[in-house]
């Protein structure tokens, strides 16, 4: 019998963070595709959109006007999908029906004055102005007695649902831990109970050794193709130094990750020549449909061949290389 071939053969793979499977068909990168297919649009933002409500000096949908930021920006989203003063109550029918309040804060925050600039075509100066928003923002709203956990995240472009074309991020805080991170957290327990080491410490150590899957790195910061990546150009970034929250980085290691947030950033851009949603390509959005809402998630491409992609470019953007911004 043959043996297995990764590169060849459909196989499962773990993801020991998560403690679930996700199924590689490399032999499927072969099959046409006759799919929904979005418009490419690269479309030239103005540097200020007087209809823009996050633009500097713009008067918000709920009234409220922004002040003439010169650098970033931080405020309350005006449609919180958490509110603060929830009831901590809860509803319970013989564990079937089962319902708990879920206090909490949404804020926004906008990376740059200008409506046209994305992290990719920012300076490491500029990111590192937003690394530090980040940082704060992370450690006041984790210092209060009602959150326990903070997650920042970056929905970018209409096609994952972001609703302003203006260069932001939002920052959820929760009273409970979600899903995925409790179950990583868990991961990570179970790992340094087993091990007396950490998790993610020691898979960079493996990434970096055998070189694979890693897309590009500093003195303080690695971004590979994590060896079970669900999303076609799915990336980690992870710390070379063992950290446990954002407000341990020092001042240079915030430069650091400033100057690898625009690398990888750029990459993402530079492989379609499009700003790029994080997602399968510039034109086809990937869903968690059918077999992978239903059973397990899957991928076509290996993420070997995905970071070998990333890796074969160039980290000066496209647009910088024309000479047309």
């Amino acid at each position: 019998m043959a043996s297995l071939n990764l590169i060849e053969h459909p196989h499962r793979r773990l993801n020991p963070l998560t403690r679930e499977w996700v199924l590689v068909s490399p032999h499927r990168t072969q099959r046409p595709w006759l799919g929904q297919v979005e418009k490419h649009t690269t479309e030239a933002q103005p540097a200020y959109e007087p209809g823009c409500y996050m633009c500097p000096g713009n008067t918000r949908a709920v009234g409220i006007r922004n002040p003439e930021y010169l650098t970033t920006l931080v405020f309350d989203n005006d449609y919180p999908a958490l509110l603060p003063d929830t009831p901590a109550g809860s509803f319970d029918q013989k564990g079937l029906l089962v319902a708990r309040g879920e206090p909490g804060l949404c804020r926004v925050a906008c990376f740059s004055r200008r409506h046209d600039l994305t992290l990719a075509r920012m300076s490491p100066a500029e990111i590192r102005l937003v690394v530090d928003l980040w940082t704060a923002q992370y450690q006041e709203l984790g210092g209060l007695s009602s959150i326990n956990y903070v997650q920042i995240f970056e929905n970018r472009g209409v096609m994952t649902g972001a609703s302003n074309p203006h260069p932001h991020c939002q920052i959820w805080a929760n009273a409970s831990l979600p899903n995925v991170p409790e179950r990583e957290l868990s991961s990570f327990e179970s790992y340094s109970d087993e091990k007396q080491s950490c998790l993610l410490c020691d898979y960079l150590r493996l990434e970096l050794s055998k070189n694979e899957r890693v897309v590009c790195q500093n003195e303080g910061f690695a971004v590979v193709v994590p060896y079970w990546a669900v999303w076609p150009f799915e990336t980690l970034l992870l710390s070379k130094r063992h950290l446990g929250t954002m407000h341990e980085l020092a001042s240079d290691e915030r430069d650091l990750l400033a100057g690898i947030l625009r690398n990888i950033t750029t990459r993402y851009d530079n492989l379609f020549e499009a700003p790029f949603p994080y997602l399968r390509s510039a034109t086809v959005r990937k869903f968690m449909v059918g077999y992978e809402m239903l059973g397990t998630p899957q991928r076509d491409i290996t993420p070997e061949s995905a970071a070998e992609r990333l890796v074969s470019l160039t980290d000066v953007h496209y647009l910088h290389r024309s000479g047309s911004a």
